[in-house]
């Protein structure tokens, strides 16, 4: 527990910050596994739409600093892949 009062004022910082990691996070995820089951059904549309929300998505978690920016650059590289990968295939 904190005792001094900059180390209480950091404790409610980490707070703050820590759920608004949480909500970036989360919000993140459930575009990944949007875009993630959009590829999976085989709709080329619907994958290259998802994907489109999901990139500035990921972009933005990254510039937020809540997941580093290289995490941000392989998980858009690999879903970009997957779809361009389901394109060429129809």
């Amino acid at each position: 527990m904190a005792n001094h009062k900059s180390a209480e004022k950091r404790n409610r910082q980490s707070q703050v910050r820590r759920v608004r990691n949480r909500i970036n996070r989360s919000k993140m995820k459930t575009v990944v596994k949007s875009l993630n089951s959009a590829i999976e059904s085989g709709s080329v549309e619907e994958a290259k739409s998802a994907l489109t929300v999901a990139v500035p998505m990921i972009a933005k978690t990254a510039s937020k600093g809540t997941i580093h920016k290289k995490n941000a650059s392989r998980k858009i590289s690999r879903l970009t892949r997957k779809v361009n990968a389901m394109e060429a295939n129809t």
